[in-house]
Formats: C-alpha cells, structure tokens, sequence
C-alpha cells in the first residue's frame, strides 16, 4: 500500500474514531440525558468538566475512553502502516475537536493525544507524565502544565525524527512523527487559546 493510500485511509479512521462522543454519551448515561456539558460547568465536553459536574467516576471514565479512541486509532493505523500510523494518530485529535456532527464543536483533545502516545509515539508517555507533573507540582497550575507537555511533545518529535532515536514498539520515526507531533500540539494549542479568548475555563 502507498503511503499516500496509507496516509487517506488513516485520517479517516482516525477522524471517525475521534469523533466518538464519549463525554456525551456518558452525561446521557449518568444522568439520563438531563445534563449537557457543553452548557454546565466549563462547557467542555471532557474528563475534569464531567468530573465536576458529574462525578469523579464518571470523569474518570470519560477520560479512560478518549484516551482509548487515541490508542485505537494509532494502533489501527498501525496495523495499515507507519504512514497510516501517523495520519490516525493526529486525525484522532481533529476529530475530538472539531466532531462534523456537532457542528465543529468538541473537546480539547488532550486525553486523544495522551492516548494516541501508546500507539505511535509510545516514549512519549514516561516524559510528557514527568513533565505535567513537574509543573503541577511547581505552579500548582494544570493549564499551563497542559501547555508545556504539549511543547514538549512537538519538541520531542523533531529530536526523534532528527537523531532517528529508537521508537519502542511505535512506528519508525520519520517526517510523519514530526507532523503528528507538531500538528497535534498545534490543534490543542489552537482549542485552549479559543477557549481563552472567549473567556471561558479552559478544561
């Protein structure tokens, strides 16, 4: 298979995946379709809003769930190729985003991404969880820790690609990681600073 076939196939099924409404279906579920999220507490549809309004467990498992539809995607497109890898693996996070059935409207993406680590870019797991627990433990301050990973993480991606570092189980490191790295990053970046602007909470 091409990698450009690899590369259509994958943020396909990547966007699919991400579109899944998690914090939708558990608000449903949870409360019997009498709350929305997207009108309570932060507004964002994820794990800490659902948390809060919610319950922990029920933010727990809203979490436990985006991540999964990160891993599923980067291991299914795995499974097509290193090419189709990458593309799932950052479709997944567009998807969570912006979901087409929602009009656009959906999460931040961070546990997409957290979970897409495991399949594509599996060192990333060990140092974005030092690095997000380094700042929450030195500001006190999740959003910003939020923002260092996610540097962190675009950063990691060029040095993986650039020295050809060892990438565990995860696809060879080439063009595709630093795309996936850097347009992930970027797509969170871009929900969080939206978020900001409309003076709204962030998570």
């Amino acid at each position: 298979m091409s990698d450009e076939l690899q590369i259509i196939l994958g943020v396909l099924i990547g966007y699919v995946i991400g579109m899944f409404p998690s914090a939708d279906l558990v608000a449903r579920i949870a409360t019997r379709g009498r709350v929305d999220l997207r009108a309570t507490g932060s507004g964002n549809p994820g794990g800490l809003n659902a948390a809060r309004v919610l319950g922990k467990k029920w933010g727990l498992l809203v979490i436990v769930l985006d991540t999964a539809k990160g891993t599923l995607a980067g291991f299914v497109g795995l499974a097509l190729g290193d090419a189709a890898a990458y593309a799932a693996a950052t479709a997944v996070i567009a998807g969570h985003c912006w979901p087409v059935w929602n009009g656009f409207r959906g999460g931040k993406g961070v546990a997409a991404a957290g979970g897409s680590f495991i399949a594509v870019f599996p060192p990333m797991v060990p140092i974005n969880g030092v690095v997000t627990l380094a700042v929450v433990v030195g500001t006190r301050n999740s959003r910003l820790a939020i923002r260092a990973a996610l540097l962190v993480w675009a950063a990691s991606a060029a040095v993986w690609w650039a020295a050809d570092l060892p990438n565990w189980w995860g696809p060879a490191p080439g063009p595709g990681l630093l795309i996936y790295g850097v347009l992930g990053a970027g797509m969170i970046l871009v929900r969080f600073w939206k978020t900001d602007r409309a003076g709204g909470a962030s998570l």
